[in-house]
């Protein structure tokens, strides 16, 4: 079986789902906030990371085995896409202001990066790739970073409320 097989669900639920949840959510999700400094080499840096990430798993193939690892990697998989799903719908349902307070988003200003990552963590177990693994890290640090700058922007755009907010809930998990 190809790794490309798990890309797909990512994609519909990246691409397809908020299209039918709220049309404006696309335009939400392709918005980056102009980087700053060194914040551009992180970007670019992320966005390489997440092409790498894409195409490694385009070409990999998965052996399924009887193995306890390859199933806690379909299971985290299986997490991952759910919670991923379900953030995308809510990101899709912003309050009156513009911040997304409700569903996961009142546990994790970020579910939709944490999602990923959970995704990304069972293609891991799945694929059992030191590779992977390897562009995971490279990928989840300068997601750090992209979410650094984007909180700034928010700042900046919703002011007080957006600072009360990341008082009260967590970057991550």
């Amino acid at each position: 079986m190809i790794g490309l097989l798990l890309i797909i669900p990512v994609l519909l639920i990246r691409y397809g789902l908020p299209h039918f949840v709220d049309r404006s959510a696309l335009k939400r999700l392709r918005f980056t906030p102009p980087p700053e400094g060194h914040e551009k080499i992180i970007f670019w840096v992320y966005l390489l990371s997440t092409l790498a990430i894409l195409a490694y798993l385009v070409f990999t193939k998965i052996i399924i085995e009887s193995t306890s690892i390859f199933y806690v990697g379909v299971s985290v998989y299986g997490v991952g896409i759910l919670l991923y799903a379900v953030s995308m719908c809510q990101f899709g349902k912003p309050s009156e202001h513009g911040i997304n307070t409700n569903g996961l988003y009142r546990f994790s200003r970020n579910p939709i990066y944490a999602a990923f990552f959970i995704i990304l963590l069972g293609c891991v177990l799945i694929t059992q790739s030191i590779i992977l693994f390897a562009l995971t890290v490279i990928y989840q640090i300068s997601v750090h970073w992209v979410i650094l700058s984007e909180e700034r922007w928010c700042l900046s755009k919703f002011g007080d409320e957006y600072e009360r907010y990341m008082k009260k809930v967590r970057r991550y998990l």
